[in-house]
């Protein structure tokens, strides 16, 4: 490989990995999870589609009171959010024929069922803002597409990886932010730490997997802290080949 190309791809390392976002915690500071938020946006998206007369624009998620975050039970992975409330900033165009906030209520009532029991974020709130009012001859447009199934999809090696590809609802392991399994070893020779990388299968709550996966490695007295990052999740028409691993590393809407 040349220097330009290693250059270049570097730049695309550089910039898949700052299109995941930010690693919002699922669950508590005990579980121990978290999700990359463009998974978690992707998931809204397909939520929001579900709402006639709702057009989702620009779609954030933060902590709702940074200052009262709190501290996770294991390692968090780089540029993690810390564990706690999150609220959910959302923009949308409205169609006619319903109230706006009849509408707002709708899509909000959409997006925090998707967060919460969809996909175990601990979302508190939801702001949403009108910023395109549609007339019937307009056509809204269509939801923003996910990332391309099987992304950095990597092949399941040693025991820690074949027993995490092993939990139900586990898709596939990923390598997005480096190895699918890292693994930190202790002074004599085991492991202290473990952070595994992976995406969840359709029909299973990420949180739900994340903790499956902890208590699968780290279910024995002597066993592994163990951190999941959860970069992708699959819709439920997707179907996933995953290629070859990697060889290196304006009106307000209302408030709720």
């Amino acid at each position: 490989m040349t220097t330009g190309q290693r250059g270049e791809a570097w730049t695309a390392a550089v910039r898949h990995r700052l299109a995941l976002g930010r690693l919002l915690a699922l669950g508590d500071a005990a579980d121990g999870a978290w999700l990359a938020e463009e998974a978690a946006t992707a998931e809204l998206r397909r939520a929001a589609a579900g709402v006639a007369g709702a057009a989702l624009d620009t779609v954030r998620i933060a902590l709702a009171d940074p200052e009262r975050a709190g501290s996770p039970a294991v390692v968090p992975p780089p540029g993690a959010q810390p564990p706690g409330p999150l609220r959910i900033d959302a923009e949308f165009a409205a169609g006619p024929g319903e109230p706006l906030p009849a509408l707002a209520e709708r899509l909000r009532g959409a997006l925090f069922r998707c967060a919460v029991d969809g996909l175990g974020l601990r979302v508190t709130g939801v702001d949403l803002r009108v910023t395109a009012l549609l007339d019937s001859a307009t056509r809204p447009p269509p939801p923003a597409p996910a990332g391309p199934v099987g992304r950095d999809a990597a092949e399941p090696e040693g025991a820690t990886g074949r027993a995490v590809a092993a939990v139900p609802g586990v898709a596939y392991l990923t390598s997005t932010l480096g190895r699918a399994v890292c693994e930190t070893a202790t002074p004599d020779g085991g492991v202290a730490r473990v952070r595994v990388e992976l995406a969840t299968a359709a029909g299973h709550r990420p949180l739900d997997v994340a903790r499956a996966v902890r208590a699968r490695l780290a279910g024995s007295p002597g066993a592994p802290s163990v951190t999941v990052v959860v970069t992708a999740v699959e819709a439920p028409a997707e179907r996933t080949t995953p290629r070859a691993p990697r060889t290196g590393s304006t009106g307000s809407a209302g408030r709720g």
